[in-house]
Parts: C-alpha cells; structure tokens; sequence
C-alpha cells in the first residue's frame, strides 16, 4: 500500500501489487560486450544471496564463483558434466570444469570484464538444477 498526498492535503491510499522478483534460474544469460563493471560489495553479496544452493558457491576474491558436486562414481560425475556443457552452450556461457574420480568442480565468471556478472550467477542457479534433476 503507498500512501499519497492529494493537493488538498488529504492522504489517499494506493494499492499497487508486488510482483515477486523472477528467479536466476528462470533468466537467461546475456553475452556481456565490456564496458560495464563486474560486481562488488554488497550488490554482489545480494545476488549470491539469491542462489538457491547459495552456501556451496563460494566467491573467490569477489572475481569468481566456484562450487565442488560430488557423486558416487566417475561415471556420474561424468554425466553431470555432459549436462553442464550442453546447458552452457545453450546459455552461450561457459564455465570453466575440473572433472575427477566422483566429483565436478565449477567455476565461473565473466572474462570480458574479469570478473562478476548477474549471467554467473544465473548459470550457478541453473547449474543447481541440473545437479538434483
């Protein structure tokens, strides 16, 4: 509800709805040309925040994300990675990957800028689903 001052000094009240803010895992990833600055401080603190699996991304030096998926076996691990790179192609973002015996390490960040864009996170969102998918 916002409360308005009419001209005549009497207060009106509108009620305009709020619209849930969609979440990373629904937005697609927007190739970044340059010029606009990676993300910092507590606006970058905000976005990790909006990670469903928020707590296993950790930000390295407020320049990267990386986030460890463990599984039973290679083969697994493996599949998860398949997954992760055909996400990635149809995202036109591209993490970098560690794949070893049982576990899948990722790591993103933005190269044209050298560091954090919203894209990053909204590929970890959509990575996390392809992990319990």
């Amino acid at each position: 509800m916002v409360k308005l001052e009419h001209l005549s000094g009497q207060e009106a009240h509108l009620a305009i709805p709020v619209r849930p803010m969609p979440s990373l895992e629904s937005k697609t990833c927007v190739p970044c040309r340059g010029g606009v600055p990676p993300l910092k401080g507590k606006e970058l603190a905000d976005i990790h925040k909006q990670l469903p699996d928020w707590a296993h991304w950790k930000v390295i030096n407020e320049h990267h994300i990386v986030r460890t998926f463990t599984f039973p076996d290679f083969k697994q691990a493996l599949d998860f990675v398949n997954r992760v790179g055909s996400l990635a192609e149809e995202q036109g973002h591209h993490p970098d990957i560690l794949l070893s015996w049982g576990k899948a390490e990722i790591t993103l960040w933005t190269h044209k800028i050298d560091g954090l864009t919203e894209s990053d996170f909204i590929m970890a969102a959509k990575i996390d689903r392809l992990a319990i998918g």
